[in-house]
């Protein structure tokens, strides 16, 4: 007999603590609102079939604040957890062998608001070099696909050579960043981000993960702690449609935008955002040159900003997923994973996987 189909909603998935009590700053043109739908069926090609799901959840910060997280499906379990080194916030939903569908929708409202830190605050931070706090060493670490020995070390030694100063030494590493690597559209999705090959290979094009984890490992080369931290756009961007836009309704099916960026720590100014990935997503789309006036503007911003039309899920590198995979350690969760029997799903397939998420901007 075929198993009743039924829908569970999950009040102890809604993380109570990431909810903050009241919106403030009603008004500002920099504060930004969006509603989120992740929605799941997963896809295989056997009638009976278990299945697992592992979706990363957005970071609460003062730029991003969650107001709303709330999941629905007919899902036999479900958790939300950090057990890994990392600290990233991870949906798992796990479904038993059985011929009915493999559901489950995320439902989210975020607010976020343009993040920068002032360069004044950069520059008299970095001129009093202090001490790196213990609890940010772990970004200074290799992993997998970010070493910081062999070419890495060395080029990060010729950028940063008779430069004491930390803000210089990152002004240094992100100018060459920028200015060698490129876009490169047939690579798949957001790039695999190995930096190492890249660095022995002398080839300098790929997507936002594979810049943005080559700026990561020359900057730790260099003794300054930091991390990429995978996401996806959400909407219109006010600087080019080249990154974001959404139609005149503030609405956008996002399955495919996931995009990764950087941060990197400097002592008494803490973790200041940075994205050299879009200065090459730039000069791809809008057809333009490295000096053009326009690139070097938004080069110039994404040292120490970072527009809010997109969200940060994780930090986390070659770290093994809770409860423990068929496959790991896993390079990176920027996609949802799944694995059907034995067999990881193809995340870059949104229509093969399948899932499908979209975002509306609520003005």
């Amino acid at each position: 007999m075929k198993r009743r189909y039924f829908i569970k909603t999950s009040a102890a998935l809604l993380s109570l603590s990431l909810l903050p009590a009241s919106l403030t700053a009603a008004g500002n043109p920099h504060k930004r609102r969006f509603r989120l739908l992740f929605d799941f069926d997963l896809k295989y090609d056997q009638k009976l079939f278990p299945a697992r799901l592992w979706n990363p959840l957005p970071r609460h910060t003062p730029w991003q604040k969650v107001k709303l997280l709330r999941c629905t499906g007919n899902y036999d379990m479900s958790n939300i957890n950090r057990k890994n080194d990392y600290d990233a916030q991870i949906l798992y939903t796990a479904w038993q062998k059985s011929d009915r569908p493999k559901k489950l929708t995320i439902e989210m409202e975020l607010e976020t608001t343009d993040r920068s830190v002032p360069l004044q605050k950069i520059l008299r931070a970095s001129r009093q070099n202090l001490p790196i706090p213990d609890s940010v060493r772990l970004y200074l670490k290799p992993t997998a696909h970010i070493p910081t020995d062999g070419k890495v070390a060395q080029k990060a030694a010729e950028l940063t050579k008779g430069i004491g100063d930390r803000f210089q030494r990152v002004s240094a590493i992100y100018d060459w960043v920028t200015e060698t690597t490129f876009r490169d559209p047939a690579v798949i999705g957001c790039g695999i981000g190995d930096a190492g090959k890249m660095m022995r290979s002398g080839y300098f094009g790929g997507k936002c993960t594979d810049i943005s984890s080559l700026f990561v490992a020359l900057l730790r080369a260099a003794g300054i702690p930091a991390r990429e931290v995978f996401g996806i756009r959400v909407g219109k961007s006010h600087f080019s449609p080249a990154l974001g836009k959404s139609d005149d309704k503030g609405f956008a099916d996002i399955s495919t935008w996931q995009h990764c960026r950087v941060e990197y720590y400097i002592p008494g100014a803490g973790w200041i955002p940075s994205d050299p990935a879009d200065i090459t997503k730039l000069e791809l789309v809008e057809k333009r040159k490295y000096g053009d006036p326009r690139v070097q503007a938004l080069k110039k911003r994404y040292l120490h900003t970072w527009e809010m039309n997109w969200i940060g899920f994780n930090s986390a590198r070659d770290f093994v997923l809770y409860p423990r995979p068929e496959q790991y350690p896993l390079n990176m969760l920027g996609y949802p994973y799944a694995e059907v029997q034995d067999e990881v799903l193809n995340y870059y397939a949104p229509k093969t996987f399948s899932y499908r998420f979209t975002s509306q901007e609520l003005f």
